[in-house]
């Protein structure tokens, strides 16, 4: 049975929390990726930057939905959901655009496990950590050439 570690990359392309969005986004599309892991200066992974992180800035700005209750005014969308729409929108760095504490798997998971993760919470791309130390990442691609007979 096929695990991560037969598939994953392991020659990282990564970038820091304050790396420019213009600098990621070239990355992005030079290294043709649809993720890259965001690391601390100690290689510590802490999030994870996505194109859809980056096309969330193209998104117009969520206005919350709101009813009238009594004379008041209640707000649908939670005020830390709005201002996190905005930080993406307005993003300058990795760190306002990326998602922190990314979900991960192990090199040990299997491809089954990977895929089902990918399909279910519509992630593309999964960081491969072991013992809590980056060591490669798995995108949807990977993924769909364990289909293709070699």
């Amino acid at each position: 049975m096929l695990k991560v570690k037969d598939i994953m990359t392991k020659n990282l392309i990564t970038v820091t929390p304050d790396t420019e969005i213009t600098h990621a986004s070239k990355l992005l599309l030079e290294k043709h990726v649809n993720g890259i892991p965001v690391v601390d200066r100690s290689g510590t992974l802490v999030g994870i930057l996505c194109q859809s992180d980056l096309i969330a800035q193209q998104k117009k700005l969520p206005i919350p939905s709101v009813f009238s209750f009594l004379d008041g005014l209640i707000s649908l969308t939670s005020r830390k959901h709005f201002e996190k729409e905005i930080q993406k929108i307005a993003a300058i760095t990795v760190s306002q655009a990326m998602t922190a504490n990314p979900v991960t798997v192990s090199p040990e998971t299997t491809i089954e496990e990977a895929a089902t993760l990918m399909v279910e919470k519509n992630f593309h791309t999964l960081p491969v950590l072991e013992g809590g130390r980056l060591v490669g990442i798995v995108g949807k691609e990977d993924v769909l050439r364990t289909l293709i007979p070699g």
